[in-house]
């Protein structure tokens, strides 16, 4: 077997641990410290994300769909698979490195979504973008970290606290839909979510297919 190549690494203000991109044949690999945060084979969860929060999403409506993380670009090129031609689809990714590597090393694995049209990039915290748009948006798919109980990075538990959770209600216009996605299993965040007051469905799916870790979705529609 191959071992990993150091491909690109990059310096996250405030983190202590460099965000480093691996390649091993096909597979790239983001880490931080000893965690891995994303692999290229394991995106079935993410794709399902974007495919049901935008499910109720029209032609002629003008929808708008935030991403919250870039990742490898897999949630977004669902988003733009699933949601409608005349939508505008908004990532908001904290790391600029991401956003180079997506439009060179990734660029292929998800079919080079950064070159769509629809596609705006705001580079920056997805939380304050939030926290500054009121009914503004149809869709929010929170793809950050590792999800509300797998963070990395503690300032992104902000984003899932009952605040956050409020804010991202406000962002949302009425029958609006807020999607997250988690590496672990939370019942107390479907709690939170209906606190919030989200008509939250859960939905367990695994990271690769029907293999792999078990992922969790939270869906919540703004009533």
């Amino acid at each position: 077997m191959k071992i990993w190549q150091l491909l690109e690494q990059t310096t996250v203000e405030g983190e202590a641990h460099d965000m480093r991109l691996y390649q091993r044949d096909d597979e790239f690999s983001i880490k931080t410290g000893y965690s891995e945060l994303m692999n290229s084979r394991m995106h079935s969860s993410e794709d399902l994300l974007a495919e049901l929060a935008c499910r109720t999403l029209k032609q002629g409506q003008q929808s708008r769909v935030l991403v919250g993380g870039l990742g490898m670009g897999y949630t977004l090129a669902a988003a733009l698979k699933h949601a409608p031609d005349d939508a505008e689809i908004v990532v908001s990714e904290l790391v600029p490195a991401v956003v180079v590597w997506n439009r060179t090393h990734l660029s292929h694995l998800a079919n080079h979504p950064l070159k769509d049209s629809r596609v705006h990039v705001i580079e920056g915290d997805v939380g304050a973008l939030i926290r500054n748009k009121q009914q503004y948006f149809d869709v929010i798919l929170l793809d950050v970290d590792n999800g509300p109980e797998g963070l990395t990075r503690q300032e992104n538990s902000a984003l899932y606290s009952a605040k956050g959770l409020k804010m991202a209600r406000r962002a949302l216009r009425p029958k609006g839909v807020l999607g997250v996605w988690s590496a672990f299993p939370e019942p107390r965040f479907t709690k939170k979510m209906n606190q919030a007051n989200f008509q939250t469905e859960e939905v367990a799916c695994r990271a690769h297919g029907q293999r792999g870790s078990k992922h969790m979705l939270w869906l919540g529609t703004r009533f």
